[in-house]
């Protein structure tokens, strides 16, 4: 299966990839994030742009541990009417 993911999308990254963060496990995001995809690695890794705090961190990762990253409500879902009733 193709990932649906193109260079310069905004994406979050699995914490399970990530042991450098404090707080027990049961406790923690489950995502970070958003990061910007860099490039596409063959058909089921990418690179994406680590920011300072994750620097020393490998920045490529499959495509398993990513999801697309939903800035508002209203991207993820652009057909859902709002309704500002009191």
């Amino acid at each position: 299966m193709e990932p649906d993911f193109k260079e310069g999308e905004k994406v979050l990254v699995s914490t399970l990839s990530f042991d450098n963060l404090k707080g027990p496990k049961k406790m923690r995001d489950s995502f970070v994030g958003p990061f910007t995809i860099i490039k596409l690695i063959g058909g089921n890794s990418v690179e994406v742009k680590l920011t300072e705090k994750f620097s020393r961190k490998h920045p490529v990762f499959p495509v398993s541990l990513v999801k697309t990253y939903f800035q508002t409500e209203e991207d993820k879902f652009p057909s859902r009417e709002k309704n500002c009733e009191p």
